[in-house]
C-alpha cells in the first residue's frame, strides 16, 4: 500500500463563465466528491480558494478549489498544504488533458506539465512528485486552437463521456485515499 492522499485539488478558473469550460474539469471533479460525500465548499482567503473538508470511510481528505485563476493555482495548493503539513507525496491534483481522448482518465505520480499552465504553477510552488487525475478532454486538432478550445464548453457528447469519466474517478476514491494506487489505476486505465 503506498502513500494515502489528504488533499485533492481540483484545477479551474473561478467565474460563472468559466463554470461549463473543460478547463474546469479539476473543479468537476472535486465537485462530484464534495456531492457524494456531502461536503460543502467555504471560502478560505488563507488558502486563496474555496475548500471543504471530507470524511470518505475511515480517512479525511481536504478538496480545494484554487481562486487564484488557472496560472497561479499553486500558490493556493501550497498554503493550504503548508498549514496543515501535508507532505507533496499526498496531494492529488485533478485537471483536464488534451493528450487524452475526451472520456479517458488516467492517475499517475510526478512527471512534466506537459504545457498545462496550472500544472506548471503547481511544479513550481510544490516541485513535480504530486499525483495527477488526468480528465481526458481531447484535442482540437490544432495547437493554435488549444486557448479557446480548453475555454469554451464540451460538445453534449464529449460533456456526457467526461461526466462519466469523473464518476469513474470518483468511484475509485476510497482506494486512492488508502494509497492503493495499483488497484486504481487499473480499474481506471481499463476500458
Amino acid at each position: 500500500m503506498g502513500t494515502p492522499i489528504r488533499l485533492i485539488v481540483g484545477l479551474g478558473n473561478p467565474g460563472s463563465q468559466y463554470d461549463k469550460t473543460r478547463h474546469n474539469a479539476g473543479f468537476w471533479f472535486v465537485d462530484e466528491l464534495a456531492r457524494r460525500y456531502s461536503g460543502k465548499f467555504a471560502v478560505e482567503k488563507r488558502f486563496s480558494g474555496e475548500a471543504c473538508k471530507l470524511q470518505v470511510g475511515s480517512a479525511t481528505v481536504w478538496l480545494l478549489k484554487p481562486m487564484t485563476f488557472m496560472n497561479r493555482s499553486g500558490l493556493a495548493v501550497k498554503q493550504l498544504a503548508q498549514f496543515y503539513q501535508i507532505p507533496v507525496e499526498q496531494i492529488l491534483v485533478a485537471h483536464d488533458e488534451l493528450d487524452i481522448d475526451a472520456g479517458d482518465v488516467r492517475l499517475k505520480q510526478a512527471g512534466g506539465h506537459g504545457g498545462h499552465n496550472g500544472l506548471r504553477d503547481c511544479h513550481a510552488h510544490l516541485g513535480a512528485d504530486y499525483w495527477r487525475l488526468r480528465l481526458g478532454v481531447g484535442h482540437p486538432g490544432d495547437r493554435s486552437k488549444v486557448v479557446d478550445y480548453v475555454l469554451s464548453r464540451p460538445s453534449l457528447d464529449d460533456e456526457i463521456v467526461i461526466s462519466r469519466a469523473i464518476d469513474k474517478a470518483a468511484d475509485q476514491i476510497e482506494l486512492i485515499l488508502q494509497g492503493d494506487m495499483q488497484k486504481a489505476m487499473n480499474a481506471l486505465h481499463t476500458k
